[in-house]
């Protein structure tokens, strides 16, 4: 599987990126998943209902599954976050995997960057962030994009992959 990543601080528009590049890549054809790291706390699912009540009930995996789709939440329970490696592992595969987030692995990205985060950017130092997008004009030693140029950055993607 390839894969590629979309960096970058709070509220400079990650989500709304791998939004739009989720949808332009299956338009091109291609199949697509996506790992999204969460720095916080996180619950999928929904107090009362029955598989919360399994969880909390001190269960390590609960399945969830239905005629439309299937999840499967697994409790660490002190346990050490996964590595980036072992989640993509549990991937069925597909053409394309986007990985929001995790900074810090060493995996090609792109950098979303929006002025008014005020915010610094990573890219300086950071050799595995590719090119950035934004929603002002840089001049930086890698390529720069208008943040919603997504055609031109899933086009620049799909160059870096072999797509």
């Amino acid at each position: 599987m390839k894969i590629y990543g979309v960096t970058g601080w709070k509220n400079t528009g990650k989500t709304g990126l791998m939004e739009r590049l989720v949808a332009e890549f299956i338009g091109r054809g291609f199949s697509v998943s996506t790992i999204k790291h969460a720095h916080h706390s996180f619950d999928v699912d929904q107090p009362g209902r029955d598989s919360h009540r399994h969880r909390v009930a001190g269960a390590q995996e609960v399945l969830l599954a239905s005629g439309n789709r299937w999840a499967l939440m697994h409790e660490l329970r002190g346990a050490q976050e996964p590595a980036l490696a072992e989640m993509l592992g549990r991937l069925s595969p597909v053409d394309l995997v986007l990985i929001e987030g995790y900074k810090r692995e060493p995996h090609a990205k792109i950098e979303t960057h929006r002025a008014e985060a005020g915010q610094s950017l990573i890219a300086p130092e950071d050799d595995s962030v590719r090119a950035v997008a934004s929603d002002v004009p840089l001049t930086l030693d890698r390529p720069v994009f208008d943040l919603d140029d997504t055609g031109a950055i899933a086009d620049f993607i799909a160059q870096e992959v072999g797509l």
